[in-house]
């Protein structure tokens, strides 16, 4: 209603029975006012809260965030190289796993990169010798005037090749274990197949070298990656081989337990205190041989270790040689 030329909300009751009527009325001017006042009695002290909010939580933001700009400071200034820990000692306890986190992925890379820088040397190391080998050889065979001496120099020469051949292609082996080329899962294979596969591959300079797959192998199936096992099974029977030189035997079998494989030779065997050396890269024992290049057992443990399997050597009993033992459960 208007009344007297201001704007009222009236609200009205009536009661017929009694005769009454009530009504209510509000003048909506001075509720705007009210509001109006209201609003005018906030505004003066948000201006003032606002900037002073404002600078409390850039502070404390400044203050909170001072550990991570030290910590991004740290890794700004430092050399590409440099893999040392991150100072955690007054970061606060929000940004510790943060902190801890990135201390062992440093450590993680530096040893990688160490690793990496072994590898090198020592492969390195190992070419010189073959190779070496071959331009000694190579000069008698050019400046030989003896049939025989020639022959004799070319047949060194295929020998470092054979050997250098070798090596490269270890070397290529790890380095692609090692950088996670190939994955663990795969197909059903059949083991007694895979090693007629590598058997055929590799045969023996040595005709008094026998070798024997137990008929139990052609129903054993592992489900695994057939590469990787391929590699695994490839290099322990080329161990076997360059370790018996004078002739013998090597049995592969299925293990007792039925759930693995085992591989057995004749050879001389593996002193009691480097069984627990053997597996490392460039390691070569007492009863090395002339081709090995100490990668072979090496190349198994990481072949092995990839396909979530276990890898065991030791010393037959009562008989001469080494049993290699695969467990796939």
């Amino acid at each position: 209603r208007v009344v007297e030329g201001e704007t009222w909300r009236v609200y009205a009751v009536e009661n017929a029975a009694t005769g009454v009527r009530v009504m209510v009325g509000d003048r909506l001017g001075l509720r705007e006012r009210l509001v109006a006042d209201l609003i005018k009695g906030l505004i003066a002290p948000a201006l003032l809260i606002v900037p002073l909010l404002g600078l409390l939580i850039w502070v404390s933001l400044g203050r909170g965030l001072r550990p991570l700009n030290a910590m991004a400071d740290q890794l700004q200034v430092r050399a590409a190289d440099d893999m040392s820990p991150i100072a955690v000692g007054n970061v606060p306890v929000e940004v510790m796993p943060l902190a801890r986190s990135l201390n062992a992925l440093f450590a993680k890379v530096e040893l990688a990169r160490r690793h990496e820088r072994d590898v090198t040397a020592f492969a390195a190391h190992e070419l010189r010798t073959p190779l070496a080998g071959l331009k000694t050889q190579a000069q008698i065979a050019i400046a030989a005037t003896d049939p025989a001496m020639k022959e004799g120099a070319l047949r060194q020469i295929l020998v470092s090749v054979d050997r250098t051949t070798r090596l490269v292609r270890q070397l290529l082996a790890i380095a692609k274990l090692d950088a996670h080329e190939a994955r663990p899962d795969g197909e059903q294979v059949i083991v007694g197949d895979l090693l007629d596969e590598i058997i055929g591959a590799l045969q023996p300079s040595n005709t008094a070298i026998h070798v024997e797959v137990e008929p139990a192998l052609y129903s054993f199936r592992v489900g695994a990656n057939r590469e990787i096992l391929s590699l695994a099974f490839r290099n322990l029977h080329e161990n076997a081989l360059q370790h018996m030189p004078g002739g013998g035997t090597v049995s592969w079998r299925l293990s007792q337990e039925r759930q693995g494989v085992t591989v057995e030779d004749e050879g001389p065997g593996i002193p009691d205190d480097e069984l627990p050396l053997v597996t490392q890269r460039f390691f070569r024992g007492r009863h090395k041989t002339v081709a090995g290049t100490g990668l072979g057992l090496a190349i198994v443990a990481i072949a092995i270790n990839r396909l979530g399997a276990r890898f065991s050597l030791q010393n037959r009993d009562g008989k001469s040689g080494v049993c290699a033992q695969i467990d796939f459960k």
